[in-house]
């Protein structure tokens, strides 16, 4: 796979609690924890995304 470009919310601060996302090439988004990045990540489409935004909302 493609060298990804990680993201951090510029909102999570120095917190402990942090995901990161990027971009995949062929579309949909990888999510990982920060503090652990060599660590597998998660992979979902938009919707998938989506719910998994809800989730940590709820």
């Amino acid at each position: 796979m493609a060298e990804l470009i990680w993201r951090k919310s510029s909102h999570s601060g120095s917190g402990d609690q942090c995901v990161e996302v990027a971009a995949l090439p062929g579309g949909g988004l990888a999510v990982r924890d920060s503090k652990n990045p060599e660590l597998p990540f998660l992979t979902l489409n938009g919707t998938g995304f989506a719910d998994f935004l809800r989730g940590l909302s709820g």
